[in-house]
């Protein structure tokens, strides 16, 4: 009664859907992307154990906005992972955070901001294949219970 079922006609373009009709709406949508990377490092000037050289697998989430294409597509999934990949986690991934991050104390508020300056950077220089892409926050979880957060609105106030 509920098993696997196969579609009885795999729909077509131009033959059962208008390439017109592939752009359901024009409004703002936010799509989110989360990844993981493991690193090592330390704090200064911090009397508690991470003053201490160690390690965490870090999480991090970012929500990106803008308007869709013809398509329906507001950016690919594959081109965030593309930026992830190539411009921000050959920075962090089995690092020492001390020595690869520009010159900041390795706490998870500073990282957070460096995080979204980074993909703001990569967005800004592709800003011509999506349209009105914004970062609209990047959470970065130190631990699975302790996270900062950096937002667009506190970004463009400072």
């Amino acid at each position: 009664m509920y098993g696997f079922r196969i579609v009885d006609k795999l729909q077509k373009i131009d033959e059962d859907i208008k390439q017109d009709q592939l752009k359901y709406h024009s409004k703002r949508v936010l799509v989110s992307k989360e990844f993981t990377f493991d690193a090592a490092h330390h704090l200064h000037f911090y009397d508690g154990k991470c003053k201490n050289l160690h390690g965490h697998t870090y999480r991090v989430i970012f929500g990106i906005s803008g308007f869709v294409d013809d398509l329906g597509l507001m950016i690919d999934f594959g081109d965030l992972k593309e930026i992830w990949k190539n411009e921000i986690e050959i920075f962090l991934d089995h690092k020492y955070l001390n020595e690869t991050l520009p010159a900041m104390n390795t706490t998870a508020e500073n990282m957070v901001v460096w995080i979204y300056e980074k993909m703001l950077e990569a967005l800004a220089t592709r800003a011509q294949h999506y349209d009105g892409a914004r970062v609209e926050f990047v959470r970065l979880y130190e631990t699975p219970t302790s996270y900062a957060e950096a937002r667009r609105e506190w970004m463009e106030v400072e």
